[in-house]
């Protein structure tokens, strides 16, 4: 361990930048909708997800991680639509941290850097993208995060007991970028320990690391319910419209 953090303590440009993209959920809150597949704009949500990594420069590679029943139709649309940074289309885990799991297995062996990105989030802003690569290439690990503009209350048994001070909440959200061997580390310790975690921050964290946050957008919403695609339709609107 002592020698991955003189590593990260180098603060080198990475090399090699690869994206692991994980769209392997069962999309139970979507009423029937396969979200990854569903259209948007006319394109399937996980084709413009993939674009962006696809137009990004610094992106050597991206591996995408689904459901075993999709691995031929995700395929098909890579090759489609011309997604050429697709090398790898595999299956997932029961939990979201064995998806990642299965998806850094396949990054390339000298990746240095690899951003961890939920297939949901079709409308990630290029400079948000950029923004989080290069603070992880300085730092080891960041993720992109937008302030709670919500009042926040912590409640028990249906009754608010406390309001959280919101000054201090981020909704974090992805891409999440690390140096390779500090997530790869970092996930194989969260599942030896049996660490169920929602987000790869979290698998970081629990080595003592910090996580710098960047700055987050709202039009990187993930889509988790049929609302969702309402809100991603007009974000594409306004961004044809010059709006956005």
């Amino acid at each position: 361990m002592a020698g991955l953090f003189s590593r990260l303590g180098r603060k080198r440009t990475p090399q090699v930048w690869s994206a692991v993209v994980v769209a392997a959920g069962s999309a139970r809150r979507m009423e029937g909708i396969d979200k990854v597949l569903a259209p948007l704009g006319g394109v399937p949500v996980l084709v413009h997800t993939l674009r962006a990594f696809q137009q990004c420069p610094r992106i050597t590679q991206v591996v995408v991680v689904t459901r075993e029943d999709l691995l031929v139709e995700v395929a098909d649309l890579c090759r489609d639509f011309a997604l050429t940074k697709v090398t790898k289309v595999v299956k997932g885990g029961a939990e979201r941290i064995h998806s990642v799991q299965a998806g850094l297995n396949e990054v390339r062996e000298d990746a240095e850097l690899i951003a961890i990105h939920d297939g949901a989030r079709p409308l990630l802003p290029p400079d948000v993208l950029e923004e989080v690569l290069q603070r992880a290439a300085q730092t080891g690990a960041a993720a992109p995060a937008v302030p709670i503009t919500d009042t926040v209350k912590r409640a028990e048994d249906g009754l608010a007991v406390e309001t959280v001070d919101r000054a201090t909440l981020f909704a974090v959200q992805t891409p999440q970028v690390f140096q390779a061997d500090l997530i790869r580390a970092a996930v194989h310790k969260a599942l030896e320990d049996g660490a169920v975690l929602t987000d790869d921050c979290a698998a970081v964290e629990r080595l003592g690391m910090k996580v710098s946050l960047t700055r987050g957008s709202r039009e990187n919403l993930k889509l988790t319910t049929p609302f969702d695609l309402v809100v991603g339709e007009a974000v594409l609107a306004a961004r044809e419209r010059g709006e956005l």
